[in-house]
């Protein structure tokens, strides 16, 4: 039986399929910098975003045969370079998906209704202050009528035009590729279908409100300067997919300028020690990347992802 290493951790329902199986799994993380004497002895990692897996760590550790990844994004792995040594590169792209868009949309209603800042400001200046804390807040918006914007069309962009549509949004959409996809959803005894057809990026920044990034980093930011300037004065940008995709300066600029309206960000370009005037600033609304971190995605991931590493292990 194969030994395998949880570096990033994962569910217990995931730990004890592989364990079932008669596989020697180690829970205790092992520090990147350790990794290069370490790993050579398993014959799997299994990662988050945390964990780097690269080239020189491959080389090393003649014994591994699969690499997996709990969630969607592989960028922290080098996957071709893997898959060259014959190692098998595993993730859960379907797992997570619900969770992540619903903490799109959250930071979209959150920004909606001021919800980031009442809730820095009602514990100290509540109960003295509550009839001007009213009148500040007073002036938020709905959603309803407005058009989501998603950028990256996939899984999780698909899930959040589903809830764009359920909440009454026009759902506009670029990808990579062309896409027509058909967004199902069931309301009581009723199924309502609306067809989503990819379009160009430009078409994306001149016609939608809300702006959602669920696309990789590829080494360059999808949303700088010249992508702002392209957009609806008084946007709303969000970013539950990876830190860089956006050019942090460029997006303070533009909220500081009114360009953007404001910004819900669950992650940032220097993860795990965040700029802190995104984290301060009253037109941002932050969480500390936890797009997958519900009960229900962790559990899902883990016992996908088990899966796919017996697959390859037995």
């Amino acid at each position: 039986m194969a030994k395998i290493l949880i570096n990033d951790g994962m569910h217990q329902s995931g730990i004890q399929k592989l364990r079932d199986a008669g596989h020697t799994v180690d829970t205790e993380k092992i520090d990147q910098s350790d990794l290069m004497t370490k790993l050579p002895e398993y014959d799997a990692i299994c990662v988050r975003s945390a964990t780097k897996v690269r080239a020189d760590l491959i080389d090393n550790c003649p014994n591994l045969k699969v690499i997996g990844r709990g969630g969607v994004g592989l960028d922290n792995i080098d996957v071709d370079y893997a898959k060259s040594k014959g190692i098998a590169v595993k993730n859960t792209p379907a797992a997570s998906s619900r969770s992540v868009a619903e903490l799109a949309m959250g930071h979209a209603l959150t920004l909606a209704r001021f919800v980031h800042l009442s809730n820095r400001q009602m514990p100290d200046n509540g109960y003295t202050e509550f009839k001007n804390l009213k009148k500040s807040y007073s002036k938020g918006f709905e959603l309803d009528g407005m058009t989501m914007g998603i950028i990256g069309f996939g899984r999780i962009g698909q899930e959040l035009a589903k809830i764009a549509f359920g909440m009454g949004m026009n759902v506009i959409a670029h990808d990579m590729r062309p896409i027509t996809a058909t967004i199902t959803q069931k309301v009581g005894a009723h199924v309502i279908s609306n067809e989503v057809q990819t379009t160009s990026m430009d078409e994306v920044f001149a016609n939608a409100d809300v702006i959602s990034l669920h696309v990789p980093f590829t080494g360059s930011p999808v949303l700088d300067d010249v992508a702002f300037a392209k957009m609806k004065d008084g946007v709303v940008i969000l970013n539950a997919a990876r830190g860089g995709t956006i050019d942090e300066t460029a997006l303070l600029s533009a909220i500081n300028s009114g360009k953007v309206a404001a910004a819900g960000l669950d992650v940032f370009e220097n993860e795990p020690t965040p700029r802190k005037e995104l984290l301060v600033h009253p037109n941002i609304s932050c969480t500390p990347h936890i797009g997958a971190s519900t009960t229900q995605a962790q559990e899902k991931i883990g016992i996908e992802l088990a899966d796919n590493i017996m697959e390859v292990l037995g």
